[in-house]
Parts: structure tokens; sequence; C-alpha cells
């Protein structure tokens, strides 16, 4: 019984020394402070521009750092500062990267021909396999996981924020690769957050796999990948495309 009240006694002093050591820390606010790891100073963009650490992948002016699937020059038409799809196939950056912010503003063609998946469509393929379908869906409905601002194929977008035909509109995309073990098994999924107009129609949503026309999407160990824009044979446009890896 000694040995007991004893034990009793230790651990209710040991108890009150560490609720008077934590108050102590919190009574000192340095305890929590931080001065390592601090932020690279970026300047923010400006109306329409880029970040200032920002890698800019179409400004208007050439098409230099795109190219068809089979490597050679990307040949879409260039005017006003736009290119757009001349019905020569997909063509993706010459550069791959893992996870990154990307910034890219689109435009449906004005006049409007067909309906569904004929009207207006493109697509934006992350690391050049994932993609987050471009469509114009103002008052033209569709499947719903195949509209715009959807992982095509898996996931609907979480509202439709698309304007009027011929109207410029913008994605904002933040991504995170898939990471595979050293013997190809999938440790965790890509995950993607995409920003319509403003508008938050995917909230970091699991990709499951690649997104086809057909069949389910499956998972195949990859390194870094290529920003794909997809010629659906509808003359869309594209302007001011920037990303910032992560």
């Amino acid at each position: 019984m000694r040995i007991l009240f004893s034990l009793f006694i230790l651990f209710a002093f040991a108890k009150t020394i560490h609720a008077q050591a934590l108050s102590d820390e919190e009574m000192d606010p340095r305890v929590t402070e931080q001065y390592t790891d601090v932020p690279v100073v970026t300047a923010s963009a400006k109306t329409g521009g880029a970040p200032s650490d920002a890698i800019v992948l179409f400004n208007g002016t050439n098409l230099d750092k795109w190219q068809q699937l089979d490597g050679s020059p990307a040949h879409w038409t260039l005017g006003d500062k736009a290119m757009t799809v001349a019905n020569g196939g997909d063509i993706t950056t010459r550069d791959s990267f893992d996870n990154f912010q990307l910034h890219l503003e689109f435009r449906t063609p004005t006049v409007v021909k067909g309906e569904g998946q004929g009207r207006g469509n493109s697509g934006l393929f992350l690391q050049g396999r994932y993609e987050v379908q471009i469509l114009d869906n103002f008052n033209n409905p569709t499947y719903s996981n195949g509209q715009a601002g959807s992982i095509y194929k898996q996931t609907p977008p979480l509202a439709n924020a698309c304007k009027a035909p011929g109207e410029w509109q913008t994605y904002d995309v933040i991504f995170t690769a898939p990471i595979f073990s050293t013997k190809g098994t999938l440790l965790h999924p890509a995950y993607v957050t995409v920003i319509h107009n403003g508008v938050i129609v995917q909230n970091h949503t699991a990709i499951q796999g690649t997104t086809p026309y057909k069949g389910r999407g499956i998972y195949e160990p990859h390194g870094p990948g290529p920003i794909r824009l997809q010629d659906h044979g509808n003359p869309m446009s594209f302007r001011n495309i920037w990303l910032r890896p992560l």
C-alpha cells in the first residue's frame, strides 16, 4: 500500500512539473516561432500576366515551347495573341513536369456548331494522360462526368461555371503527381484542384488513373509528363498559359 501511495505522489509531482514547463513555454512566444524555410519572394501577377517565378508556356507570340505528338514543331495557328486548333492533332509542351500550378485561358467558338460533346470540345491533359475536360457547356447538356471542368469520365465538376460561347475563360489548376514504389506499385494517386472562371469545380480530387473515352482508367508507373492540349476537331483558342513547378 505504501508503494502505491509513493508512486501516486511521484506521478502527481511529475505531472505538476510538466504542467509548469508547458506553462513556461506557452508564456514565451519564441517557442513556436520558425525562422527556417523562408518563402521565396514571388511577385504576384499583373492582370493577365504571370507570377515572377512562372514558366511562360505561351505568351501569344510563338509556339516554341510546344510540339506535335510526333515531336515535330507545333502547327496550330497564331493570331491576336492566341493559338487556335488547326486540325493538326494534339500538341504537348516540350518540357515535362511533376507537381505544379497551371493557368490557361481558352475560348470556345463564337459560332455555335454541334451539341453535346461535339460543341467546343478540347481537353487539358496533365502529365499528358489525365484529362480535365474543356467543353462548351453553356446551355449545352451532356453526360456530367464529361462536361467542362470534369475529370473526364471520372468526376463531374462541382458547378457549371461556363461563360457564353466566344468569351475568354480561365482554368487554374493545382496538380499533385501520383507516386509509385520502386516496383511500380501505386503509393498514392494524383490529386487535382480546378478553378474555372473563379469557381472551384474540383477540390483536391483524387484522379482514378488515365481518362480514356472507353473503359476504365488505370495507373501505370511514370515520371514527369508534359502538358497536352487536345485537337477534337473544333477551332478552340488558347492564350496566356503559364506554370509554376511546386
